[in-house]
């Protein structure tokens, strides 16, 4: 009986704390954002300009490219590193849709093409050391997120970033990790990076 109520206590509380922050991230998601900046460049990367987007939720529209190619939603992490693939590279997805954790694909072997991008595709632990110009995926929330490496070291990586939130910078580093032939990025969620084929 007193473990039954024990349990049921934790539950409560475990549940109010939930309920609190979920709560919290509705109430004030909109805080410290400056509407007025929607839409404004905030970096830059390659000629390839990065835009500020306030809630990491919200949505400017689509854009579309001059061709009729679907870059994504303004201006969400996706639309970012598509039109920047098609900006530097001229590269258009095959599927030109989907959520940024979408955009890796578990079930194919490291090294091989992802056909759904139409891009090389390296699990975070493999043999290839990640470079300038992957796509990082990042399995960060129900939707992910997606970002360009923008520099490489022996120990570390800078990722550019468009939609990170709305007080977090578009530039951040992490760690990079060589172990017996093996490239681990140390960050939390990291499923792999995808590459233009040479």
């Amino acid at each position: 009986m007193v473990l039954n109520y024990k349990k049921s206590l934790f539950l409560f509380w475990l549940l109010s704390i939930l309920s609190y922050y979920t709560l919290c991230s509705c109430t004030f998601a909109n805080v410290g954002i400056d509407k007025q900046k929607i839409g404004k460049v905030v970096d830059e990367f390659n000629g390839v300009k990065v835009y500020y987007n306030g809630s990491i939720y919200n949505v400017s529209g689509r854009n579309i490219a001059k061709d009729g190619y679907n870059l994504g939603q303004k201006y969400q992490c996706v639309e970012f590193i598509k039109r920047y693939y098609y900006q530097r590279f001229n590269h258009k997805m095959p599927n030109s849709y989907g959520h940024a954790k979408d955009f890796f694909d578990p079930s194919i072997a490291d090294g091989k093409i992802n056909r759904q991008r139409n891009l090389l595709q390296f699990h975070n632990g493999s043999p290839t050391k990640p470079q300038v110009d992957d796509i990082i995926v990042l399995n960060w929330s129900s939707y992910g997120h997606v970002a360009i490496i923008s520099k490489v070291t022996d120990t570390e990586i800078e990722i550019v970033q468009q939609n990170p939130g709305p007080n977090a910078s578009s530039r951040a580093t992490f760690p990079l990790i060589l172990k017996n032939g093996i490239w681990t990025i140390e960050i939390a969620g990291a499923l792999g990076y995808l590459r233009k084929k040479q």
